[in-house]
């Protein structure tokens, strides 16, 4: 049985600690012979995976090449994105292929959420001990 990862949450905004605690996770991704590690928000209510554009831009992806078309939603519903796929290492796990909706902006965190990461991942949050766990999908 593999053990899960254990996070802490991230104070987003120092000045309210506790209060604007955040699900920020270190993941690793890889495109080719390319790789970039970065941190990633655990969404529950983010239908898609988000990646800012400088980050597609590091992993290799040239917008113009990718034919793909995503329609985002809600506050990103005004954003262009394009579909990619890329190889995601979350702590010690093996690799697993995310998919994101890649937008052209900066202006975003790395969004992990419903399709893919959260059927990659199972995940428990421990708001309360300031903590949640990730550990990879059970077979099933």
């Amino acid at each position: 049985m593999i053990e899960p990862a254990c996070f802490p949450f991230v104070d987003a905004d120092p000045t309210q600690p506790r209060v604007s605690l955040t699900p920020l996770m270190a993941l690793t991704l890889t495109h080719g012979k390319r790789e970039v590690a970065v941190p990633g928000l655990l969404d529950t209510g983010a239908s898609v995976n988000v990646l800012p554009y400088s980050i597609g831009e590091q992993l290799g992806f040239v917008w113009e090449r990718q034919r793909t078309a995503i329609v985002l939603s809600g506050n990103l519903a005004r954003l262009q994105a394009r579909g990619i796929v890329v190889s995601a290492t979350v702590a010690s796990f093996a690799p697993v292929r995310l998919a994101f909706a890649w937008t052209q902006t900066d202006n975003i965190r790395l969004i992990l959420g419903q399709a893919n990461f959260f059927m990659e991942f199972d995940v428990c949050f421990f708001r309360a001990r300031t903590e949640f766990e990730v550990k990879p999908k059970t077979a099933g």
